[in-house]
C-alpha cells in the first residue's frame, strides 16, 4: 500500500488561504493577504497576517519571503508546499553546499 504526499505549488495559492511558514523561527500559522501571482510571474515576498500568539509573539501582518510558506490547508488538511528554485548569482549551487563560494 503507497500513500502519495499531495504537494501544493506555490503558484496555487490563492488570498485568503491560511498557511504555515517558519519567518519566525518555528511554524507558525497565517493567512496570505494577497496572491502571489504577479503579471506573467510569482512574487518573491508576499503580505500575511501572522498570528505569532501561538508561539507566545504578537499577531501582526508583514511580508515574508515565499519559500518561508511551507503548508497550506486545503479542506480541512495541511498539504506540503511546492517552490521552483531559481538561481540568480553567480555562485553554483554546488559551491554553495560544498561550502567553497565564487568571488568574480
Amino acid at each position: 500500500m503507497t500513500t502519495e504526499k499531495t504537494i501544493i505549488n506555490f503558484s496555487e495559492l490563492r488570498k485568503g488561504d491560511i498557511i504555515r511558514s517558519n519567518q519566525l523561527g518555528e511554524l507558525c500559522e497565517g493567512v496570505l493577504m494577497e496572491s502571489p501571482k504577479q503579471g506573467k510571474g510569482l512574487k518573491s515576498t508576499i503580505l500575511i497576517d501572522a498570528k505569532g500568539s501561538e508561539l507566545g509573539l504578537f499577531d501582526e501582518m508583514g511580508s515574508i519571503y515565499s519559500y518561508q510558506i511551507k503548508l497550506v490547508k486545503r479542506n480541512g488538511e495541511w498539504f506540503d508546499v511546492g517552490h521552483s528554485v531559481k538561481v540568480k548569482s553567480k555562485i553554483s549551487l554546488d559551491a554553495i553546499l560544498d561550502g567553497a563560494f565564487i568571488t568574480n
